[in-house]
């Protein structure tokens, strides 16, 4: 694989099975730092580092996301032909959906599978609110109500004057996206949602099974937006198991887990895994303010 400052990997030649990574609005690569000695050496964790953070600080932050899914396809049409998947959170997994549209656009090799997290599908994603466009003071205590950004950072005016606008570039990243219709994928997504999220209901993570005309499955995680944080452990068995070859159970603990609030026949037999299908009966989760940590998506 080449080189690059979009790429934070430990190269290691012989994996079977790249995994890129996209992280949530205002986040990093970092994000997925632990995440190669969690997987194991069958895996090459790719984790996308865009500009704006981290050893690209310095760098203008992306504020069109049809701009930078153009950026990231040209990145993936130049490396090698080491078979890949793409897992993304919040921002991330909308951005890894587009740059599958893309490369299904532009007859690319295409992802073996997607795994979405955190965020709705996006035929179903809720009204932009403008966040990217409110004064320093108001976008901050917007951000406070998140459970995502540390308070000790949030407090510090100097670093946060340092990282507002990476912040602004992801929320108009998310904030702007419009949907277009276009041929269904036909790869395999996998949906990761948290029960205490207030952005994703019940619908709102279904609906991702039109996007495609492979397999569709929703897979439920105690916690909030940042499930993916407080629920690590439990995260990666899965996403392990969803990797293997062939595909392993996931683990009981998570089976067991079923979504938001289900009411009386809707709620899934223990162990079973979730279709991207809700019954006819099955309520929204409850609804509640917006935005994830530095996550508008």
């Amino acid at each position: 694989m080449n080189t690059s400052p979009w790429l934070l990997r430990a190269p290691q030649a012989g994996r079977r099975l790249r995994l890129y990574c996209f992280s949530y609005a205002g986040g990093s690569a970092h994000a997925y730092a632990s995440w190669q000695a969690a997987l194991g050496a069958d895996i090459d964790v790719c984790a996308l580092q865009l500009p704006g953070r981290g050893m690209r600080m310095m760098e203008q932050p992306y504020t069109s996301l049809p701009k930078l899914v153009d950026a990231l396809g040209q990145l993936l049409a130049r490396q090698d032909r080491t078979p890949f998947a793409f897992f993304g959170h919040s921002l991330g997994a909308l951005l890894a959906f587009e740059l599958t549209r893309y490369c299904a656009r532009h007859g690319l090799a295409m992802p073996e599978q997607l795994i979405v997290s955190g965020t709705s599908a996006p035929q179903h994603r809720e009204p932009s609110r403008g966040l990217h466009t409110l004064p320093d003071e108001a976008l901050i205590a917007e951000l406070e109500l998140y459970n995502g950004t540390p308070p000790e950072v949030l407090q510090h005016r100097e670093l946060m004057e340092l990282l507002l606008p990476t912040i602004r570039g992801d929320f108009a990243l998310a904030e702007q996206y419009v949907y277009r219709q276009a041929p269904l994928l036909t790869l395999p997504i996998t949906v990761y949602a948290g029960r205490r999220d207030p952005r994703v209901s019940l619908e709102q993570a279904s609906e991702w099974r039109k996007e495609s005309s492979g397999a569709c499955q929703l897979h439920w995680f105690e916690g909030d937006h940042f499930f993916i944080n407080s629920e690590r452990d439990l995260v990666l068995e899965c996403v392990s198991a969803q990797l293997a070859s062939p595909p392993l159970p996931y683990p009981q603990r998570s089976q067991a887990i079923g979504p938001p609030e289900p009411v009386g026949e809707c709620a899934l037999a223990e162990g079973a895994p979730a279709p991207c299908v809700p019954e006819p009966a099955c309520g929204e989760a409850p609804a509640a303010p917006s935005i994830a940590c530095t996550e508008a998506a």
